[in-house]
């Protein structure tokens, strides 16, 4: 009888993976031996695997290339890193080794920019997309980028008094771009997003606030869905009247030459995730150009502000079983060394799920449980996969102590749930690790942040 954990993921999933493998009963993660990292480096932990975040871009940019080629697509492709899914500098200086853009979303985000070109990293032909609601500070900085020569600072109109405040701030040419409000997906409690300018205004606006303009310059049209790139009938609708707009657009507005289709590409969540990028981003390119030849336009640069597929999958987080608790005849719970809710706010917020692994101990039976948080909130569990309603996990034993991971985790955790700070219930945060490779391909491994104590949280609290 075949009872035991390796057994459930082997005829659950095609097994091993290409970032899943296991030796001796413990989990490897791209060749990474975890329970070396969690015997060196202990528990809670975070870490992030860079060489993750150049192969996804340079996968992505070849996505493009290909799309485009098959459909005869004459303009070029732009991959903008969208900052807010991880803010971190290893994240920006590994992604920047990839020849690509920046796009950012608030004030602060243009220091970051300044940070990295002081360094070296990037430099004033550079494209950096400036979204987002632009209060005073943020017009000032992307003034500043623009008075100091940044030749492809490009702000996003997302409201009708924008134009006039950058003209305010700025004294040289500039370029910009108008954000579509899109219509949101059905299960959102509106129709329209509160960001950008409606599809029936764009070209009002355009000739209103913007043509008669001489220091304002037209490049480029943003379009944004909160679902991200999908196949679905909602997604390939938007896009159609987005492309549209952008043809209608182009046609009294000569300088306007780019589109930036927003939203990210999926990552996987589950270990039987699939997703045909291909053939996706080959129908969005066929698209573009068959909207483009109808109305006898040229077709638009294409720019993509990927975040989550940039970063994402890089990621990952390790706990240790400290406890279990059965509560009744049905239910145990797995009490982890950390909370879900402080480490992985998504979990709690929009039960958000990641791939979870035992790193240890594959040869023993398994068991279904509950994964509880160490904070007094209700919320603070975990209790299912993608495509199941359970989790199952090797049943413990007092002898060797078990320890999970949870997977592709590299986006938004620490922009959501803050790092830094004080959390729920004064749970510590993690340690981070920064995992690379050498010129060797030898792992290397290096101590971002230790563990938060307690002197840091009370002096944040003015003790």
């Amino acid at each position: 009888m075949k009872t035991k954990y390796v057994d459930l993921i082997e005829q659950t999933y095609e097994w091993p993976q290409p970032e899943f493998q296991v030796e001796d009963n413990e989990l490897k993660f791209h060749d990474i031996y975890l329970m070396d990292i969690v015997k060196k480096y202990g528990t809670p932990l975070k870490l992030t695997y860079l060489p993750i975040i150049s192969k996804q871009i340079e996968k992505a940019k070849m996505f493009f290339k290909v799309a485009m080629a098959k459909a005869n697509y004459e303009a070029e492709y732009h991959y903008c890193y969208c900052t807010k899914s991880s803010h971190f500098s290893f994240v920006l200086e590994e992604a920047l080794k990839n020849n690509i853009h920046i796009e950012t979303s608030s004030a602060y985000d243009i220091n970051i920019i300044e940070k990295l070109a002081e360094k070296g990293l990037f430099h004033k032909h550079q494209y950096v997309i400036c979204n987002g609601y632009k209060l005073p500070q943020y017009i000032e900085n992307i003034a500043r980028l623009i008075e100091n020569k940044y030749e492809n600072v490009i702000p996003i109109i997302d409201n009708f008094n924008e134009v006039n405040h950058l003209t305010e701030k700025i004294t040289k040419k500039f370029k910009i771009g108008i954000r579509i409000a899109s219509e949101e997906a059905p299960k959102f409690d509106f129709y329209t997003s509160r960001l950008g300018i409606a599809y029936k205004d764009i070209v009002p606006f355009y000739k209103i606030q913007i043509k008669g303009k001489k220091n304002v310059e037209l490049k480029m049209l943003h379009f944004f869905i909160n679902t991200g790139i999908t196949d679905t009938a909602y997604y390939w609708s938007e896009l159609a009247k987005c492309v549209r707009v952008y043809c209608e657009l182009k046609k009294i507005c000569s300088t306007l030459d780019s589109l930036n289709i927003g939203g990210g590409l999926p990552i996987k969540n589950s270990l039987n995730y699939q997703f045909d990028y291909e053939y996706l981003i080959e129908e969005i390119i066929a698209q573009i150009k068959r909207t483009c030849d109808d109305y006898g336009v040229q077709e638009p640069n294409i720019f993509t502000e990927f975040g989550s597929f940039t970063v994402g999958e890089s990621g990952a987080t390790l706990f240790k079983i400290i406890d279990q608790k059965p509560q009744n005849d049905r239910e145990k719970w797995n009490m982890i060394d950390s909370s879900f809710m402080t480490t992985l706010p998504d979990a709690w917020a929009i039960n958000k799920r990641f791939i979870m692994l035992a790193v240890n101990n594959w040869d023993r039976e398994y068991e279904r449980v509950f994964l509880g948080g160490l904070t007094c909130d209700s919320d603070d569990f975990y209790n299912s996969e993608v495509n199941s309603n359970a989790i199952y996990l090797p049943v413990l034993d007092a002898e060797e102590p078990q320890y999970i991971g949870f997977f592709h985790t590299g986006a938004y955790q620490e922009s959501i749930g803050g790092f830094g700070g004080t959390q729920h219930c004064l749970t510590p945060a993690p340690k981070h690790i920064i995992i690379s490779k050498n010129e060797n391909g030898d792992i290397k491994t290096k101590l971002f942040a230790k563990e938060q104590d307690y002197k840091s949280m009370l002096e944040i609290l003015g003790y």
